[in-house]
């Protein structure tokens, strides 16, 4: 199965900014970042399709602040997010359509906290 691990979490003060990034251990599909805050379910945040021109699409609540983008040479995806707000604490999971079906990474904790 494809390994997806992710890093770039931690504790930031509201307005501030963080990149996630998830590196596969092999090619992808399409590669999405969810996010889950305590007692909530687990809600899509982007999602990027394959290929050299990759289309994007964004929850609205994060929409003009986080910009999803990948690396294809590196079977890297990234998240990067602008202008946190508490609201958008969460642990964020990076997940990809690979040829094994959908596989998850272990979640990074996202705190935005003053």
């Amino acid at each position: 199965q494809v390994q997806l691990v992710e890093s770039g979490g931690g504790l930031v003060q509201p307005g501030g900014s963080l990149r996630l990034s998830c590196a596969a251990s092999e090619f992808t599909f399409s590669m999405s970042w969810y996010r889950q805050a305590p007692g909530k379910e687990r809600e899509l945040v982007a999602f990027i399709t394959s290929g050299g021109s990759s289309s994007t699409n964004y929850a609205d609540s994060v929409k003009g602040r986080f910009t999803i983008s990948r690396d294809n040479a590196k079977n890297t995806v990234y998240l990067q997010m602008n202008n946190l707000k508490p609201e958008d604490t969460a642990v964020y999971y990076c997940s990809a359509i690979t040829t094994w079906g959908r596989q998850w990474g272990q979640g990074t904790q996202v705190t935005v906290s003053s």
